[in-house]
């Protein structure tokens, strides 16, 4: 066994409170693995509780914005005014340019909050985050109990909500790549990756199910919810096993640290590295533009923007877009659209465990992202075409276009970023792991702030530009991993697997 060195340096090694008040929380009454389960834990629904507190704005859409009249499925008349500011025609504008703020502040906040997470206690910035994101999904809420019709109200809430948002998926990842070498990482991250479709399950469900009782109430209970889990996170999250004297094994410390060379190396051979040096026991946190130089971090991070920008687009227009369209001659109700709109994110809960899965086997995450990515263009356009004709092929083909879109986003935002973030290169400087994940997030962000506002205007003159839209994305996104994909097939080829490839080329 060897001593696992602290892969963030934070200004008390002491355990969480929790740990204080429950005595056999501690070693040697509680395992590693004990503690490992309890991290994954931990951290999966803390990142649950964000997404489930962002689902809210895409359930009250169809009740903020215009009551919209489909016929045949193409043509609409607005037969009823929403909630102003967002009534009338240009309500879809406004609620594009609302998802637009929240989007672009999380997107710039995720930049600092890497940087951040590197230097400080990742327990107390998670909480911090969560709390002032629950309190601020809150206050969106009381709008409507207190009558409000300020745009600019909404706007700055959002801009604030956004930038406490940013800070949960630095730091998850960051304390999921202290506890979790490389060994089956996509499958582990695949797995614990769930958490954001499971949030927006969760948030999509419960925003539903209060929103005959006044929209507000789908802000206020998910703003609780968050709320109660940043007690949980304060109190027994511990972000590195020897904040309460436990120790890895050398193996488990040499898959932290051993990276992605595959990913960078122009050959595609693996370098081989030990475990961490001494002399990077103390070593900074990674520059911000050190970082964008790393081997992979730019092809990935562009690839995510494209990607995320058509999984967001279905996380806050999804429920809009079924409640105007009719399945199987039949117009679904505002609660019927928002529950319906979750079969979306089971197919991503799918999608990520199998994208992970495939990635460990075949050992190629670029190879596993481009095919899911090409995959999803034709599903997308048979769910646009063929998703109206019966609920049956309204759910299957959604479904499968969840799993489709979703598993790359997945990949990239988990097993890749934490790839990324230890790889060789960085020779064991694994503090470059929350900065890594916050630039790919980041960047990915920015796509996710794009998507929503181009389909709010869009929408307007009508969704078949919306689909060509997300699908010339999906196929961007595709380009930027040619580079990386001919990379890995280049290494596997040279370490003598993959040999059919070469038989084919014959």
């Amino acid at each position: 066994m060897m001593e696992l060195k602290p892969l963030n340096s934070v200004p008390s090694m002491k355990p969480p409170p929790g740990h204080n008040l429950f005595p056999t929380l501690n070693p040697p009454e509680k395992t590693l693995t004990f503690h490992k389960f309890l991290v994954l834990f931990l951290t999966f629904i803390a990142y649950a509780a964000f997404h489930a507190s962002r689902k809210p704005p895409s359930i009250v859409k169809s009740v903020l914005g215009p009551e919209i009249k489909a016929h045949n499925g193409t043509d609409s008349t607005i037969v009823a005014t929403g909630w102003a500011p967002f009534e009338g025609a240009s309500g879809p504008h406004r609620l594009g340019e609302l998802d637009l703020a929240f989007l672009l502040a999380y997107s710039i906040g995720m930049y600092f909050a890497g940087h951040i997470g590197d230097n400080i206690d990742l327990r107390i910035f998670l909480t911090v985050g969560m709390l002032g994101s629950g309190v601020l999904v809150i206050a969106f809420g009381l709008g409507y109990f207190l009558d409000v019709h300020w745009l600019s109200f909404f706007l700055i809430v959002q801009i604030l909500c956004g930038l406490f948002q940013s800070i949960g998926w630095p730091c998850v990842v960051a304390v999921m790549g202290n506890w979790f070498g490389k060994a089956k990482r996509g499958l582990i991250m695949g797995v614990w990756n769930s958490n954001t479709s499971v949030g927006n399950i969760i948030g999509s469900l419960v925003a539903s199910s209060v929103l005959s009782f006044g929209w507000g109430w789908s802000f206020v209970l998910p703003g609780l919810f968050i709320l109660v889990v940043a007690a949980l996170v304060y109190m027994f999250l511990v972000v590195s096993p020897d904040h309460i004297g436990l120790e890895l094994t050398s193996k488990e410390i040499e898959m932290n640290v051993e990276g992605v060379a595959l990913v960078g190396s122009e050959t595609g051979e693996v370098e081989e590295e030990g475990v961490v040096e001494p002399e990077m026991e103390g070593a900074g946190a990674i520059g911000f533009l050190q970082a964008w130089r790393l081997p992979g971090v730019a092809p990935f991070a562009f690839c995510l923007f494209f990607s995320k920008l058509v999984a967001y687009t279905f996380l806050y227009w999804l429920p809009f877009y079924l409640r105007q369209t009719v399945v199987a001659g039949v117009q679904l109700s505002h609660k019927n659209a928002g529950i319906l709109s979750t079969v979306f994110d089971i197919g991503g809960v799918i999608g990520g465990v199998l994208a992970g899965v495939t990635s460990d086997i075949i050992e190629a995450r670029g190879v596993t992202s481009i095919v899911f990515l090409l995959l999803s263009i034709p599903s997308l356009l048979f769910y646009r075409i063929y998703g109206s004709v019966s609920m049956f092929t309204n759910i299957a083909l959604m479904l499968i276009s969840g799993a489709l879109v979703n598993g790359p986003y997945s990949l990239i935002t988990t097993a890749v970023s934490a790839d990324l973030g230890t790889q060789s290169l960085i020779k064991g400087n694994s503090r470059a792991l929350a900065t890594v994940s916050a630039i790919i997030d980041g960047t990915g962000s920015v796509g996710a702030a794009l998507g929503p506002l181009l389909a709010g205007y869009i929408s307007t003159r009508g969704w078949n530009s919306v689909f060509v839209m997300l699908v010339l994305s999906i196929f961007i996104a595709s380009l930027f991993l040619i580079p990386i994909v001919k990379n890995e097939i280049k290494g596997k080829l040279n370490e003598g697997k993959w040999l059919w490839i070469s038989a084919f080329k014959r």
